[in-house]
Parts: C-alpha cells; structure tokens; sequence
C-alpha cells in the first residue's frame, strides 16, 4: 500500500506498526523517526500541504487530521482531488488508540495495532499520589498562556501521570488565559511544552517573569519543567515519554 502521511502523529504510528517501507510522502513537519522521514518527499507544512503534489504520488490512502485550526480546508481538498483519507481527530487518550486501531486495519496489521495500545497502556499505569493531586499546567504556548483542557489527551495524561489540571472541566481542547487568570489556578507544576518550538528554546524565564507569578508554587519552588510537544502534542506512540516525563515531575514533589 502506498500512504501519504499529512501529521507528525500519524507519521509516528504508520512507523510503529512497523510499516515505514509503505510511505511515499509525509507532511514537511514529520521528524520522526529522521532516517525514516528523510529520504521521503515532503508535501508542505500541515495547512499547506500540496494536494497537487500529494495527488501525484499515487496513494492508496492519506492519512489526515482535523487537530489543527483550518485542517478541515486541507481534508475538504483531499476529497475534492478524489483522494482516499482516513481522518483523525483525537481528543481523549482513548480517541487516541481509537485512531492506532483504526490506521492498523487500514494498513492490514489490526493485531499490530492492538498489540501497540496495549504496549502504551502498559506503560502509562495509573499513579496514586499519597495526598492531594499537585496542580498541572500543560501549556501549549507562553503568551497568551494556552492550557490544555478536558477535550485533550493530555488532560487523561496528566491524571494517570498522579496530577490534576485546573482546567480539566473547561469543555474544550484548550484555553487561553490571560496571566493572572492561569496565576489564580496556582498551579504546582508549570509544563511548557509549547507548539512548533523545539524544547532546547524553551525558556523558563518566560514564566518565572509573567506579572505576579513570583508567588505562583511551581515558580515559588522552581518546579517549571520543559517536555517537548513532540511528546505531548503529538497523538501517537510517544506519549508515552511525555507520560513518563510528567510523571517524574510530580513524583519529585514527594517529601
């Protein structure tokens, strides 16, 4: 089968199902796995990607996502260059392995892909922390502060990593906040794991200085960590290193 691959999460998978020889162009922001994805044409960046380009290539299947704002404009010109898509739009860590199962049987490696959740499922136990669940900010970027919501992955990781999310009940994927307002929350664990940055330019400095924050736990008792979005952001296989990362935070809070 020949796949064009539009997100970095579905590139991730097809790669851990072990079926890496069937891809034939990936969206230019794939970096995952590199000696994979570096020998593969790249079709443009998620909203641009160039479905003339993508249709030249043949596929048998694209696969696709609506997790980005304006991603729907790119999945409605797949359909109307009469491509076959298989569209992702994850918003629980359920969804989440909903979405490896479904690209496995379309691939024809159903017992691949279930052998991959149950892997992942493994490997992200359910911790019990011995008091109250420390506070987490997952933020997706510094200004506005955009947090991860109820509608996100990451609000069930960060739940069986032994945390809580202050905005676990806001009935979106994310929010933006102004900065008192994500301060008032007083969070204990401020996570950047900001979008389209690469963790190295991550700068804790940027929080520790927001207006008022001096007294916010996490800044108090220098608890902002960076983990990068490709471990979080990115729905597939390794969320599981953005699980076990969170979950190093929060354990080193233990007395």
């Amino acid at each position: 089968m020949r796949i064009v691959s539009h997100t970095c999460s579905n590139t991730e998978i097809v790669n851990a199902l072990g079926c890496a020889d069937q891809l034939v162009g990936v969206d230019a922001d794939s970096d995952y796995p590199p000696e994979v994805v570096a020998t593969l044409p790249r079709l443009g960046r998620d909203l641009n990607l160039d479905v003339e380009a993508v249709r030249r290539l043949a596929p048998d299947l694209v696969l696709t996502s609506l997790t980005v704002p304006g991603h729907e404009r790119v999945v409605a010109a797949l359909h109307t260059a009469g491509l076959q898509t298989l569209v992702c739009d994850p918003q629980s860590l359920e969804d989440v392995y909903a979405d490896i199962r479904r690209i496995a049987a379309a691939l024809g490696v159903a017992e691949r892909g279930a052998a991959l959740v149950a892997s992942m499922q493994a490997a992200m136990p359910a911790a019990t922390p011995p008091g109250l669940r420390p506070r987490v900010l997952v933020e997706w970027w510094p200004k506005p502060v955009i947090a991860a919501a109820r509608r996100s992955w990451v609000n069930d990781i960060i739940h069986l990593a032994g945390g809580g999310n202050p905005w676990g009940e806001v009935d979106t994927k994310s929010v933006p906040l102004e900065y008192a307002d994500a301060a008032a929350q007083q969070p204990d664990i401020v996570v950047m794991s900001w979008c389209g940055v690469k963790v190295e330019h991550y700068r804790a400095d940027k929080v520790r200085s927001r207006p008022g924050w001096d007294q916010v736990p996490a800044v108090a008792h220098d608890r902002v960590v960076p983990i990068s979005e490709a471990y979080l952001g990115r729905p597939g296989p390794r969320l599981v290193e953005g699980y076990r990362q969170l979950r190093a935070a929060i354990a080193a809070m233990a007395p």
